[in-house]
């Protein structure tokens, strides 16, 4: 994972940390060692950040620098 991504796209949106964890459910400290690499994000909340922040997970994951989220598909 690309740790430098959260950080860098929180930042982007003035946000502080709490602000971030509050968001998606979880206890600053612990979205802080997920920014500084120190614990591995869990799906369920690497999902919930890519809404939070309108990105993809590919983006916040680094497997891209696309930071527009993939359009929603249609199935039929």
């Amino acid at each position: 994972m690309n740790i430098s991504r959260l950080k860098e796209i929180r930042e982007d949106k003035d946000l502080n940390q709490k602000e971030v964890a509050e968001a998606i459910g979880i206890k600053q400290q612990q979205y802080s060692e997920y920014e500084i690499g120190k614990r591995l994000i869990p799906i369920n909340y690497l999902s919930k950040l890519a809404l939070f922040y309108n990105t993809s997970t590919d983006y916040l994951l680094g497997l891209t620098d696309v930071r527009k989220p993939y359009p929603k598909s249609i199935v039929k």
